[in-house]
């Protein structure tokens, strides 16, 4: 099948639905989210001015869509593609891979698979990409006891304050994540727009502070919707960067962790996740999952002593300058 590509700045609101559904049914097929956290909440929210959007359509049918960002010069390119699983092995995301190579202003691309599918990995290899860098998920119970980690002596654990704490966060978050390829990089903007989130729940982003300064935090984050009790529906989740499996029961997240450079050494990370586990325990909870580098050896470590195993993962596979794909 010869799928027709369109590459648009902006999507019109019937696109953003038929994409929104696109990406529903691939989610249902696979059981995990084919494309990141910041792709929806910018679809939702009217598109993202720094992207590129690629539609795939056969005989006017929406068969596939493509997410690029083309903002980093250093590293490159980056997308995240989806396709209609009635109208796979067709060549729609090899024709879509090869539009945004086209795209990119250099040739560079890095793709990014969720879940780890064998067909991701099979496209990543007949296009001649490599795998490059591995997000784990893991998991825990929080049934299950919850370990002992009190806060260094002169530090409080308190809620955030919505209108009075975005600034100092951020300058926390971007010290802390200043070599991070996307978490780095926050502005007010994007703590705003979360903040009106469904999922958003200021009492749930616990801030550690000694003498009024703020030395680091840990946001969670709840996928559902919780009742009475904490049963809650099997609402499709946002995922950071994907693939929280679909028909679940509401479910946990230590969405963000961060401590400041300054603040190293005083074991601030062990008492904000224990913090938040038992924040989202008392909201009737029984799962809580992160996202890490595989590569971050000392993150890991930590949260396998708390008592999370690794439960899934995501690849990013990286095309240089100068190759060719295949067909």
């Amino acid at each position: 099948m010869a799928a027709e590509i369109s590459i648009l700045d902006r999507l019109e609101p019937p696109q953003v639905a038929d994409v929104l559904a696109l990406v529903e049914a691939a989610a249902d097929t696979d059981g995990t989210t084919p494309v990141s956290e910041h792709v929806l909440l910018h679809l939702r929210h009217g598109g993202d001015d720094r992207a590129r959007n690629l539609l795939a359509h056969d005989r006017g049918t929406l068969v596939g869509y493509a997410h690029l960002d083309t903002t980093d010069q250093v590293e490159g390119s980056s997308a995240e593609l989806a396709v209609h699983p009635g109208h796979r092995r067709a060549g729609v995301a090899s024709a879509l891979v090869r539009s945004m190579e086209q795209a990119s202003p250099d040739g560079r691309l890095r793709l990014w698979a969720h879940g780890r599918h064998p067909d991701a990995a099979a496209l990543a290899r007949r296009n001649g990409y490599v795998e490059e860098r591995v997000l784990w998920q893991m998991r825990r119970s929080l049934i299950a006891q919850l370990p002992v980690a009190p806060p260094p002596d002169g530090v409080r654990i308190r809620p955030f304050v919505v209108g009075a704490d975005e600034e100092a966060w951020l300058r926390v978050n971007n010290r802390a994540f200043a070599s991070h390829p996307e978490q780095g990089r926050w502005t007010v903007e994007d703590v705003r727009v979360r903040e009106g989130e469904p999922w958003f729940d200021p009492a749930g982003l616990l801030l550690a502070e000694r003498d009024g300064e703020l030395l680091g935090f840990h946001w969670t984050k709840v996928h559902g919707q919780l009742g009475e009790r904490g049963a809650g529906s099997d609402d499709p989740p946002e995922g950071k960067p994907g693939s929280v499996t679909h028909g679940h029961g509401p479910i946990g997240e230590v969405y963000v962790l961060g401590v400041d450079p300054d603040a190293q050494g005083l074991r601030l990370g062990a008492a904000l996740t224990v913090a938040g586990l038992r924040h989202l325990r008392g909201l009737g909870l029984s799962q809580v999952m992160l996202y890490v580098d595989e590569s971050n050896t000392r993150a890991v470590a930590l949260y396998e002593r708390l008592g999370f195993t690794k439960w899934d993962v995501d690849v990013q596979y990286r095309r240089s300058r100068g190759e060719r794909s295949g067909s």
